[in-house]
């Protein structure tokens, strides 16, 4: 099992540097920790190697000799190369070693993952996370986990480097589940809070005004203080895809089904944003479902309109 007396001792190998995983990556490389990092698109680990880290041609490369290999990429489709194509972690992976996918995947493949990494005498920790890029540029990200005890153990201090809220749930794909909660209770919030800044807007009140106002009681949420000032300002760049998140609500619905589980809610907001990724929204951040709710009430260009 890795010490964590010395960080400069401690290789970690890092595959996925996008709107996530670079500012989690850097926290990983201000602690000490030597970094081996690869991304598809390698402009994306120019900064990271600028500053010392090691730069990689594929996932093998970056998981050779590292004592944990972290992973945050698109799809389950992308997790599964990453893991176990042709130049993938699991091809070099060290006897001993601990992977953590922080993708949100789906859970069975979690499972997969895991029991692959123990038949290479290593362990595999599934850990998604909440709070969006500002979560991970702060460093105050929920992280949710599931795997052996032992290896979470052994991984709490980088993953503290890089969260705030830390819970192991369970063993291989607990972390995915909850995830899935996770992606429920957001689905519902955004679109209450989509609907209700066109009900405001509609209604004649000062947005910003009542922003303020109601994030102080029962309405006040993370997307509200984060993501209803982007609205206004009419700033829908992504802090998390519209693309990804629909993968999410996706693979939630399929657990669903599985569970035999009827979440109507839940199917509603996934139609909506397949209808906002069909006029071309799907790599704008989630907030852009206020785009989709204005053109049913026939709004144009909500965020340009007067404020009041």
């Amino acid at each position: 099992m890795p010490s964590h007396e010395k960080p400069e001792s401690i290789t970690v190998g890092w595959v996925g540097t996008g709107v996530m995983g670079a500012p989690m990556a850097a926290h990983l490389q201000k602690a000490g920790y030597p970094l081996r990092v690869y991304n598809r698109s390698r402009a994306k680990t120019e900064k990271l190697i600028a500053q010392g880290a090691t730069g990689c041609d594929s996932p093998a490369e970056a998981a050779q000799g590292s004592n944990f290999v972290f992973s945050i990429v698109g799809f389950p489709a992308d997790v599964r190369e990453v893991y176990f194509g042709p130049a993938g972690i699991l091809s070099t992976v060290r006897p001993g070693a601990i992977l953590v996918d922080m993708t949100t995947s789906e859970p069975t493949l979690a499972v997969e993952i895991a029991q692959a990494a123990e038949d290479k005498q290593a362990m595999a920790l599934d850990a998604p996370v909440s709070g969006g890029d500002v979560g991970a540029r702060e460093a105050r990200l929920c992280i949710m986990v599931g795997g052996p005890q032992e290896a979470f153990e052994a991984t709490l201090p980088l993953f503290r480097l890089m969260g705030k809220t830390i819970q192991r749930f369970g063993g291989p794909g607990a972390g995915q589940h909850t995830k899935m909660v996770n992606q429920v209770f957001i689905t519902g919030v955004m679109i209450g809070l989509c609907e209700g800044l066109v009900y405001g807007h509609r209604a004649g009140l000062p947005l910003e005004e009542l922003i303020q106002t109601l994030s102080t009681g029962a309405a006040n949420s993370w997307s509200l203080q984060n993501l209803a000032p982007r609205c206004l300002a009419g700033n829908f760049e992504p802090g998390f895809f519209v693309e990804h998140f629909i993968k999410d609500m996706g693979i939630a619905l399929a657990e669903a089904k599985r569970m035999n589980l009827s979440l109507p809610g839940l199917a509603l907001v996934h139609q909506m944003y397949l209808s906002l990724q069909a006029q071309g929204g799907g790599r704008k951040g989630t907030q852009a479902l206020l785009l989709a709710i204005e053109r049913l009430s026939g709004l144009e260009h909500f965020a340009e309109l007067d404020k009041h």
